[in-house]
Protein backbone atom coordinates (compact mmCIF):
# COMPACT_ATOMS: atom_id res chain seq x y z
CA UNK A 1 0.00 0.00 0.00
CA UNK A 2 1.25 3.47 -0.89
CA UNK A 3 2.13 5.74 2.02
CA UNK A 4 0.46 9.16 2.24
CA UNK A 5 2.79 11.68 0.66
CA UNK A 6 4.68 9.03 -1.33
CA UNK A 7 4.70 9.84 -5.01
CA UNK A 8 4.37 7.46 -7.91
CA UNK A 9 5.36 9.72 -10.80
CA UNK A 10 2.99 9.38 -13.76
CA UNK A 11 4.60 12.11 -15.90
CA UNK A 12 7.45 14.59 -15.62
CA UNK A 13 9.13 17.31 -17.60
CA UNK A 14 10.58 20.79 -17.54
CA UNK A 15 10.17 24.16 -19.18
CA UNK A 16 11.55 27.67 -18.92
CA UNK A 17 9.91 31.07 -18.66
CA UNK A 18 11.73 34.31 -19.42
CA UNK A 19 9.49 36.80 -17.61
CA UNK A 20 7.18 36.98 -14.62
CA UNK A 21 4.27 37.31 -17.08
CA UNK A 22 5.25 34.03 -18.76
CA UNK A 23 5.31 32.33 -15.36
CA UNK A 24 1.88 33.79 -14.61
CA UNK A 25 0.65 32.63 -18.04
CA UNK A 26 1.61 29.03 -17.15
CA UNK A 27 -0.41 29.44 -13.95
CA UNK A 28 -3.40 30.83 -15.89
CA UNK A 29 -3.36 27.82 -18.20
CA UNK A 30 -3.19 25.45 -15.21
CA UNK A 31 -6.07 27.28 -13.51
CA UNK A 32 -8.20 27.22 -16.65
CA UNK A 33 -7.67 23.47 -17.04
CA UNK A 34 -7.81 22.57 -13.32
CA UNK A 35 -10.51 20.28 -11.99
CA UNK A 36 -11.99 19.74 -8.56
CA UNK A 37 -9.31 18.15 -6.41
CA UNK A 38 -6.33 19.65 -8.25
CA UNK A 39 -3.35 20.07 -5.93
CA UNK A 40 -0.41 22.13 -7.15
CA UNK A 41 2.65 21.81 -4.91
CA UNK A 42 5.10 24.67 -5.50
CA UNK A 43 8.74 24.39 -4.43
CA UNK A 44 11.58 26.87 -4.84
CA UNK A 45 13.64 29.51 -3.07
CA UNK A 46 12.47 32.99 -2.08
CA UNK A 47 11.80 35.07 -5.17
CA UNK A 48 11.57 32.09 -7.51
CA UNK A 49 8.09 32.93 -8.76
CA UNK A 50 5.83 30.66 -6.68
CA UNK A 51 3.38 33.45 -5.86
CA UNK A 52 3.42 34.69 -9.46
CA UNK A 53 2.43 31.22 -10.65
CA UNK A 54 -0.26 31.02 -7.93
CA UNK A 55 -1.69 34.36 -9.04
CA UNK A 56 -1.91 33.00 -12.57
CA UNK A 57 -3.79 29.91 -11.35
CA UNK A 58 -6.25 32.21 -9.59
CA UNK A 59 -6.74 34.22 -12.79
CA UNK A 60 -7.32 31.01 -14.74
CA UNK A 61 -10.00 30.05 -12.22
CA UNK A 62 -11.69 33.42 -12.62
CA UNK A 63 -10.84 34.66 -9.12
CA UNK A 64 -11.66 38.37 -8.96
CA UNK A 65 -10.28 39.10 -5.48
CA UNK A 66 -6.68 40.15 -4.82
CA UNK A 67 -4.35 37.16 -4.45
CA UNK A 68 -1.27 37.69 -2.31
CA UNK A 69 0.99 35.20 -0.60
CA UNK A 70 -0.74 34.08 2.62
CA UNK A 71 2.54 33.81 4.55
CA UNK A 72 1.18 35.19 7.82
CA UNK A 73 -2.32 33.67 7.71
CA UNK A 74 -1.13 30.38 6.14
CA UNK A 75 -4.20 29.99 3.89
CA UNK A 76 -6.52 32.23 1.90
CA UNK A 77 -9.68 31.02 0.20
CA UNK A 78 -11.04 32.73 -2.92
CA UNK A 79 -14.21 32.28 -5.01
CA UNK A 80 -13.84 31.43 -8.69
CA UNK A 81 -15.00 28.79 -11.15
CA UNK A 82 -13.81 26.43 -8.41
CA UNK A 83 -12.82 27.50 -4.88
CA UNK A 84 -9.16 28.48 -4.80
CA UNK A 85 -7.22 27.54 -1.64
CA UNK A 86 -3.86 29.33 -1.52
CA UNK A 87 -1.62 27.86 1.16
CA UNK A 88 1.83 29.08 2.20
CA UNK A 89 3.87 26.72 4.38
CA UNK A 90 6.92 29.01 4.68
CA UNK A 91 6.41 29.74 8.39
CA UNK A 92 5.85 26.11 9.38
CA UNK A 93 8.68 24.41 11.23
CA UNK A 94 7.09 20.96 11.19
CA UNK A 95 4.53 19.26 8.91
CA UNK A 96 2.36 18.53 11.95
CA UNK A 97 1.80 22.27 12.31
CA UNK A 98 -0.14 22.18 9.01
CA UNK A 99 -2.51 19.62 10.49
CA UNK A 100 -2.86 21.52 13.76
CA UNK A 101 -3.56 24.75 11.84
CA UNK A 102 -6.34 23.04 9.86
CA UNK A 103 -4.72 23.72 6.49
CA UNK A 104 -6.18 20.60 4.93
CA UNK A 105 -9.87 19.78 4.95
CA UNK A 106 -12.53 18.10 2.84
CA UNK A 107 -13.57 21.35 1.15
CA UNK A 108 -10.36 21.32 -0.89
CA UNK A 109 -11.52 18.20 -2.74
CA UNK A 110 -14.15 20.36 -4.44
CA UNK A 111 -11.69 23.13 -5.31
CA UNK A 112 -8.10 23.79 -6.34
CA UNK A 113 -5.30 24.00 -3.77
CA UNK A 114 -1.97 25.68 -4.46
CA UNK A 115 0.67 25.13 -1.78
CA UNK A 116 3.75 27.34 -1.72
CA UNK A 117 6.76 25.86 0.07
CA UNK A 118 5.16 22.43 -0.31
CA UNK A 119 8.44 20.70 0.53
CA UNK A 120 7.97 21.82 4.16
CA UNK A 121 4.91 19.60 4.51
CA UNK A 122 6.67 16.26 4.08
CA UNK A 123 4.32 13.29 3.99
CA UNK A 124 1.34 15.45 5.07
CA UNK A 125 0.86 16.54 1.46
CA UNK A 126 -1.35 14.25 -0.62
CA UNK A 127 0.56 11.96 -2.94
CA UNK A 128 -1.77 12.70 -5.89
CA UNK A 129 -0.55 16.13 -7.04
CA UNK A 130 1.30 18.18 -9.62
CA UNK A 131 4.58 19.35 -8.14
CA UNK A 132 6.34 22.31 -9.75
CA UNK A 133 9.89 23.17 -8.73
CA UNK A 134 10.78 26.71 -9.78
CA UNK A 135 14.41 27.82 -9.89
CA UNK A 136 15.80 31.19 -10.97
CA UNK A 137 18.44 30.87 -13.70
CA UNK A 138 22.02 31.01 -12.46
CA UNK A 139 22.81 33.97 -14.74
CA UNK A 140 20.68 36.41 -12.69
CA UNK A 141 18.18 36.96 -15.51
CA UNK A 142 14.40 36.76 -15.12
CA UNK A 143 14.45 33.25 -16.60
CA UNK A 144 12.84 30.59 -14.42
CA UNK A 145 13.43 26.87 -14.85
CA UNK A 146 10.33 24.91 -13.92
CA UNK A 147 10.56 21.18 -13.38
CA UNK A 148 7.27 19.33 -12.96
CA UNK A 149 6.20 15.90 -11.74
CA UNK A 150 2.63 14.66 -11.88
CA UNK A 151 1.35 11.92 -9.61
CA UNK A 152 -2.01 10.31 -10.31
CA UNK A 153 -3.90 10.08 -13.60
CA UNK A 154 -5.83 13.36 -13.25
CA UNK A 155 -2.70 15.39 -12.54
CA UNK A 156 -0.83 13.62 -15.36
CA UNK A 157 -3.62 14.63 -17.78
CA UNK A 158 -3.50 18.21 -16.48
CA UNK A 159 0.27 18.36 -16.98
CA UNK A 160 0.08 16.76 -20.43
CA UNK A 161 -2.57 19.24 -21.52
CA UNK A 162 -0.83 22.35 -20.21
CA UNK A 163 2.89 21.75 -19.66
CA UNK A 164 4.09 18.95 -21.91
CA UNK A 165 4.37 20.91 -25.15
CA UNK A 166 5.74 24.20 -23.82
Amino acid sequence: MEQPGATAIAAAGSLATRTAEETRRIGRALGAAAHAGTLLALVGPLGAGKTELAKGVAEGLGVASVVNSPTFVLMNEHAGRLRFFHIDAYRLDDPEEAVAAGLFDDRQAAGVAVVEWADRLGDRLAADRLELTIQPAADGSDTRLIGWRASGAAHARLAAGVLADR
